[in-house]
């Protein structure tokens, strides 16, 4: 019983793990496309 408590968190981490590295390259698109997009409105409105 004790080793599956230990298996279990460690699966439920490494799931955590790919979960938060897929969303990095997610933000890191939308910052590279998104955010520019709304710097040139900014800009177009000053």
């Amino acid at each position: 019983m004790d080793n599956t408590i230990y298996i279990v968190l460690g699966v439920v981490f490494a799931i955590y793990l790919a979960i938060t590295i897929i969303n990095r390259k997610k933000s890191k698109e939308r910052k590279s496309r998104k955010f520019m997009d709304n710097y040139k409105r900014n800009d177009s409105n000053k």
